[in-house]
């Protein structure tokens, strides 16, 4: 035991542990310091020369220890001053609470007491809300007395077609009414509360006049907007009055709900029959007054030729109506009612549903005539919809078709199977003999003839003006009119074999003129027809076909499925034709895609440099023709099958790119010339470029064995590559040398 210990009683007090067992981390801190300083000794003292430094050594480091010290405590100095001031805080808040809570108990002290005295204030409330009540009876019954009479008076006014004069009273009236029901709810309580059951009947009751003038003047107003067009001729004043009865309660309504939008406090309820949505009432008069000029056509009085009749006095009554609108009534309102343009909409959608009745009717021949003359060329005409001036006031895709494209195909059908009046013309005949019917037929046919040959010339330059202007509205229709017409064709060539049929053998040698072949001039109209519809599917597939077989379609497989997507909506289109012109049509679809799918191929737009590139370029070619073979399934087993199936050369060309030895390509290519032969060596040389690993050798080999065979086409054999051209090689550019001369 050391002196030390001696000196405080032989050790440490009970109470008083040592500090490492308090705070371990202290002792463990304690004890590394402790083996650092020993090792650190032990280095720097290690030979007998070095202890004559030990007074530096010791110096150092009681100034270190020194610094230390006096850092720690600084640092203790400011943490014991910020508790300091932290106590402080707390004192003064303690002492705040304890006002604020001294006040608070006198306050409900103060409030208790003001509660008892509140009570004996209830009486007085109840007899300042009497007053308020007595003040707005008093205020009003200078009103309510004259109510009657106004109600009288403006029904006077009603009647007599002072109609300005009649809504301005009436507006009055509803100001009145609108007052004291808003009064009503201010004095029904201390804040504005719903207003009880029997104010408002008795308020309803007192003002029932008013709803009666209301549709009173409404009922005038609608008489006066359907009479518009005679008033317009002769005094324009009550329509003019009209209108602007309209715009005023138009603009009450949008004050009304502007009002109640906003939010500002409880505001206003609206009142009773507010919106009255008297412009839209306004225009729908209008269109009603429009189909009143329909109704009340009969069957009995437009048949026969009186459709014809019937249809131009429609043609002459809308364009006067509307030549009366534009230059009259349209000046009679607000530029934003655009009138002409609903009127125009009106008539429009009114001649839509009359002509859709007539239409059902049992038409004859001269009906059908009339009606599909009327409605395809007058009315789209510079006479009716095509005049300049209506035509500013509506684009033409803004109005639906006057009769849809399977109406008109349903009325095109009645028209071609009416014209078996010849059929009954040739019976009357018979009736006097065989030269009479012979000579009838005769007639019919060569008509039959130059009407087909006029028809085909009407294709022709129909798809002239498709091609000049593909974007014009008129073409809207353009494919269901091409479809209908080979319909219909298929329909008339019937007509034509049993007339042909009822001719009797002697008559051949009768008639110095060359026999009629209207036959012939019905297939040429149905191969121009067919020709025309597959210059529109190939119209529409245009915009995809220069993506196709690219580097993005590789990597993509764009735009295959867009291609797919056009091809499916036109097969669905020929799925309406008659047989034997829907196979044809499905079979020519199926020519066109492997033709310009090829065509892409030769442009040459995809060479591939290794043998993954040919083979991802065979996947995707098989993968486009699985598709096509989706798409095109369903037209299996429908006619006669074609002797080549065109889908199947999309594998062999891939089969051609993806073989992995070059050596074996003079065999690809031999198969290939006997399968095809009318592929030319401009487009094997294509193929070899597309692979992109053939050498010279292999190619003249491949171009001996073309001369060699050159099979000549079989019968029947339908070219493919025979309409695929091949882009000329480009020929590299070199300065003119003797060795190159």
């Amino acid at each position: 035991m050391s002196a030390g210990d001696q000196r405080n009683g032989g050790g440490k007090p009970e109470d008083m542990k040592p500090v490492g067992e308090i705070w371990p981390e202290v002792g463990r801190a304690e004890c590394l310091a402790r083996g650092a300083a020993l090792k650190w000794a032990s280095g720097v003292f290690c030979r007998p020369e070095q202890l004559e430094r030990l007074s530096q050594y010791r110096k150092r480091e009681s100034q270190r220890t020194t610094s230390v010290h006096t850092r720690l405590k600084t640092m203790v100095q400011s943490y014991l001053e910020g508790v300091d001031w932290g106590l402080e805080q707390l004192r003064g808040a303690r002492a705040e609470l304890q006002e604020v809570s001294h006040a608070l108990k006198i306050a409900g002290r103060e409030s208790t007491q003001s509660w008892e005295g509140m009570k004996s204030l209830e009486k007085l409330r109840e007899v300042s809300v009497n007053h308020q009540q007595l003040v707005a009876a008093v205020s009003n019954l200078p009103r309510l007395y004259s109510v009657r009479s106004m109600v009288l008076e403006t029904e006077r006014l009603v009647e007599s077609r002072r109609l300005l004069e009649a809504h301005a009273r009436l507006m009055d009236l509803e100001q009145w009414q609108d007052d004291i029901l808003w009064q009503l709810h201010g004095t029904a309580g201390t804040a504005r509360s719903p207003l009880s059951a029997e104010d408002q009947e008795l308020v309803t009751k007192y003002f029932s006049g008013v709803g009666k003038l209301v549709d009173a003047l409404g009922k005038e107003l609608w008489a006066v907007v359907s009479s518009a067009l005679a008033l317009a001729r002769q005094n324009p004043t009550p329509f003019v009055s009209a209108v602007r009865i309209v715009e005023r309660e138009e603009a009450l309504d949008e004050a009304l709900l502007e009002e109640r939008g906003e939010g500002r406090g409880p505001g206003r309820p609206l009142p009773p029959g507010r919106p009255r949505c008297w412009r839209e009432r306004f225009f729908q008069v209008l269109e009603e007054a429009v189909s009143a000029r329909f109704r009340s056509v009969s069957y009995l009085h437009t048949r026969g030729p009186g459709l014809a009749g019937h249809l131009s006095a429609l043609q002459h009554a809308i364009m006067t109506d509307l030549a009366t609108v534009r230059h009259l009534l349209e000046h009679c309102v607000p530029p934003h009612y655009r009138l002409t343009e609903a009127y125009l909409k009106a008539s429009h959608r009114c001649l839509h549903a009359h002509l859709a009745q007539v239409s059902s009717w049992d038409l004859e021949s001269g009906e059908i005539f009339a009606v599909l003359n009327w409605v395809l060329h007058i009315y789209n005409g510079q006479d009716m919809m095509g005049h300049p001036e209506l035509v500013k006031q509506v684009e033409r895709e803004e109005l639906s078709p006057l009769i849809s494209p399977e109406g008109l195909e349903q009325l095109q059908g009645k028209y071609v199977q009416s014209v078996r009046m010849l059929e009954e013309n040739v019976r009357v005949a018979l009736m006097i003999g065989e030269s009479l019917r012979d000579q009838t037929i005769q007639m019919g046919l060569y008509e039959m003839e130059n009407l087909l040959n006029r028809f085909r010339e009407a294709l022709v330059e129909s798809g002239k003006e498709r091609r000049r202007d593909p974007g014009n509205h008129k073409h809207k229709f353009y494919l269901h009119y091409l479809l209908a017409s080979i319909s219909n064709c298929i329909i008339l060539k019937k007509s034509i074999e049993s007339l042909q049929q009822q001719q009797s053998r002697r008559s051949a040698g009768r008639f110095s003129r060359t026999p009629p072949n209207p036959l012939a001039a019905l297939d040429r109209a149905v191969r121009r027809a067919c020709r025309l519809v597959m210059d529109q599917l190939l119209l529409d597939l245009q915009p995809f076909l220069p993506g196709l077989l690219t580097r993005p379609w590789l990597i993509q497989g764009d735009p295959t499925p867009k291609l797919c997507s056009v091809l499916e909506q036109h097969l669905e289109l020929y799925s309406c034709v008659r047989p034997p012109c829907r196979q044809r049509l499905q079979e020519e679809a199926q020519w066109l895609m492997v033709v310009e799918y090829v065509r892409a191929l030769m442009q040459k737009r995809l060479v591939c440099r290794s043998g993954e590139d040919r083979r991802q370029l065979a996947q995707q070619m098989v993968q486009d023709d699985q598709q096509f073979r989706e798409l095109f399934q369903g037209l299996e087993g429908e006619g006669s099958e074609p002797e080549i199936n065109p889908l199947a050369l999309l594998p062999v060309l891939a089969e051609f790119v993806r073989l992995k030895d070059p050596g074996m390509l003079i065999l690809e290519v031999s198969g290939l010339a006997a399968k095809y032969p009318d592929i030319s060596e401009e487009h094997v040389l294509v193929l070899l470029d597309i692979r992109g690993d053939v050498s010279r050798d292999i190619r003249f080999a491949v171009l001996d064995l073309l001369e060699q065979s050159a099979p000549a086409l079989p019968c029947g054999y339908r070219p493919i590559f025979t309409d695929i051209l091949v882009p000329p090689p480009t020929m590299a550019f070199c300065l003119p040398t003797a060795k190159c001369a």
